[in-house]
């Protein structure tokens, strides 16, 4: 009988690449991890691994063992999400994944409401950009994300998860208040009423690779000009401290002005572009109580930002 264990440091090699990142992520020694694969071939009776340089490959037979671990794991977790809706208290722990604007509006909410309604559940969040939380998501990190995708700009799709939509909030450009000082200013006298006015004006941009970076840089692009990107920085509240002091413009979603009235200047984009904000699980655990609660609180919450306007 081969160990269910095992099998599943196997599938945690074929995802993570190597020994060192498979014991960094479950909390092992790499000799530990080692020792485990070997015990595994054994269970097998065929080669499972073999070197290339100085790191491993899976052969032929121990991909065979790692589709089939990944069905195994799929009814485990219904089989826990099923025994967990038999009980009558809603208990356990989410491991909560989470981008920096959607924690800012929603996870305060979230935390009161789950303390009050669903006093014996523990949530543990970690702020994430979308693209890695969903793999992680994926790979059994974390159990829930909360995940954005912009206007022609799909977000990585997962085949084992699903996707609930939570609400979606305007992009705008945002650019300092009329007088403030600062580099804007000094580069430009006149007032920017479109996209096309901030050519020749310093942008802050999340780095490159983020999915808000790509869809700036072509909303600029097809506005005429490529942004002159002096600042790069994933801190959105960093972004609008730049803005706010006059040596920046960019584009923001309207989430990052929830409970905070702007000091700065919003103006509308063509076309009025959306982004979307969602949340994403494994299908094998979405019936899991505490899951469901707290998806529940954030689609209320969600629906709640959305009835007020933005910097109310």
């Amino acid at each position: 009988m081969l160990d269910v264990k095992r099998l599943r440091l196997l599938r945690e090699l074929h995802i993570r690449g190597t020994l060192a990142n498979v014991a960094l992520a479950l909390q092992y020694s790499p000799s530990a991890v080692s020792q485990q694969l070997a015990l595994l071939e054994k269970e097998a009776g065929v080669k499972l691994l073999r070197k290339v340089g100085r790191r491993v490959q899976l052969t032929p037979q121990a991909e065979i063992l790692v589709a089939h671990t990944a069905e195994i794991l799929e009814t485990l977790e219904r089989a826990e999400a099923d025994m967990s809706a038999s009980l009558t208290t809603v208990a356990g722990t989410v491991k909560l994944a989470v981008f920096q604007s959607a924690a800012l509006a929603l996870l305060p909410g979230l935390l009161t409401a789950m303390s009050q309604q669903y006093p014996n559940v523990r949530i543990e969040m970690t702020q994430r950009e979308p693209e890695t939380a969903l793999y992680e998501t994926w790979a059994r990190d974390f159990d829930l994300v909360v995940a954005e995708q912009y206007p022609g700009h799909g977000a990585p799709r997962h085949p084992e998860l699903d996707r609930l939509v939570l609400t979606t909030d305007a992009i705008r450009l945002a650019v300092p208040a009329c007088g403030t000082r600062g580099t804007v200013e000094r580069l430009r006298a006149e007032s920017i009423t479109h996209i096309e006015d901030t050519a020749e004006l310093p942008w802050v941009m999340e780095p490159r690779g983020a999915a808000s970076r790509h869809w700036a840089e072509q909303a600029c692009r097809q506005a005429g000009f490529e942004p002159d990107v002096r600042f790069e920085t994933a801190d959105l509240q960093a972004q609008v401290r730049l803005i706010e002091s006059g040596n920046a413009v960019a584009l923001l979603p309207d989430l990052m002005w929830t409970e905070r009235t702007p000091a700065l200047t919003l103006i509308d984009l063509p076309g009025l572009p959306r982004r979307t904000v969602f949340t994403s699980v494994r299908r094998a655990s979405r019936r899991r109580p505490a899951i469901l609660a707290c998806r529940e609180i954030l689609t209320q919450t969600a629906k709640e930002l959305a009835e007020t306007p933005a910097g109310a």
